[in-house]
């Protein structure tokens, strides 16, 4: 367990000695294994720890996972910062999963900027990689979504890691069962009422009893051969036009080979709303559209209240 955890930071280059990070624990099996492990480096690597739990206040049990990780933050002697947030009244049209990680997220960063964290580290696994990309790909996704859960990702200014990514949920279990802890457990995560949960109990046991065994590797797998892919093509992307983040030069954006020119535009809309979320494959189509076919003036609406204008020489990226 230790041997492999000590690999992933290896080798994505997670940690620095002398660093300071916020772990985000919710009191589950995952982040209750993943503080213990960095907790175990504090001394050799100089780390200084702090913990950082959201109760998202959707089920009557959530005052106890609150009180479990402010307990395990006392026996490691960590400071622990808790932070209730009725997600209910704001839940107004949209995913409450995805409010909830919005939510959790900015938490995070906003904690990590005042304690001055030089990382945000979280409890993703391996098995967690595979349903991501199995969900990715029945939902419908390109190189960004194969290449699942990032290891080591710089989001809003803020560098997040996942020193699990590659430890196996089984093996993360039997890890707590040695050490005799008895970590919290979500009740939702045994309902079939969402996606990832279906996959996990039902379509994943599928393809591992009738096709391949070893099914969760081989995703695992695929993440990280098509991360590599497309890190570099992002690259390319990004040293392909010159100016403006948020203008594309129409004449010579149609030069461009198509993966390049997709990418690009996934950039100048990465650089309004911080990432690509909830921007689909016909949305990307149809800035295509606009850029070769439409007239000037012709626009395109997207999600989160960007829109796309085509004028004489520019594909233009603004908030409406």
């Amino acid at each position: 367990m230790r041997s492999k955890f000590l690999k992933t930071i290896n080798k994505y280059g997670l940690l620095d000695k002398g660093d300071k990070v916020l772990v985000g624990v919710s009191g589950g099996p995952d982040s209750v294994c993943l503080l213990l492990q960095l907790a175990a480096l504090r001394k050799g690597w100089n780390l200084s720890l702090h913990i950082a739990h959201m109760d998202h206040m959707l089920r009557s049990g959530s005052g106890k996972d609150a009180a479990f990780v402010k307990k395990l933050g006392e026996k490691l002697k960590i400071p622990v910062t808790i932070k209730p947030v009725d997600l209910k009244p704001l839940h107004i049209k949209g995913s409450l999963e995805e409010l909830a990680r919005e939510a959790r997220q900015g938490f995070l960063i906003k904690l990590a900027g005042e304690i001055k964290a030089d990382k945000i580290a979280l409890g993703h696994n391996l098995d967690d990689q595979a349903e991501t990309v199995l969900m990715r790909i029945l939902r419908g996704t390109g190189l960004s979504g194969l290449a699942g859960i990032s290891a080591k990702r710089n989001i809003r200014g803020t560098i997040f890691i996942r020193p699990l990514l590659e430890t196996s949920r089984s093996g993360i279990e039997s890890f707590l069962k040695r050490k005799k802890i008895k970590a919290r457990i979500d009740p939702t995560n045994k309902e079939d009422i969402f996606t990832r949960n279906r996959i996990r109990h039902e379509l994943l046991p599928l393809l591992s009893k009738k096709y391949n065994k070893n099914i969760t590797e081989v995703l695992a797998n695929l993440a990280e051969s098509v991360s590599y892919d497309y890190e570099y093509l992002d690259q390319a992307a990004r040293g392909s036009l010159k100016g403006s983040k948020l203008r594309l030069n129409i004449k010579n954006s149609l030069k461009l080979h198509p993966a390049i020119l997709r990418l690009k535009i996934r950039q100048c809309i990465a650089c309004l709303q911080g990432d690509t979320r909830r921007i689909t494959f016909q949305h990307i189509r149809e800035i295509d559209d606009l850029l070769a076919s439409r007239p000037e003036g012709s626009v395109v609406d997207l999600p989160k209240g960007i829109s796309v204008q085509k004028t004489r020489n520019f594909l233009r990226f603004y908030p409406r």
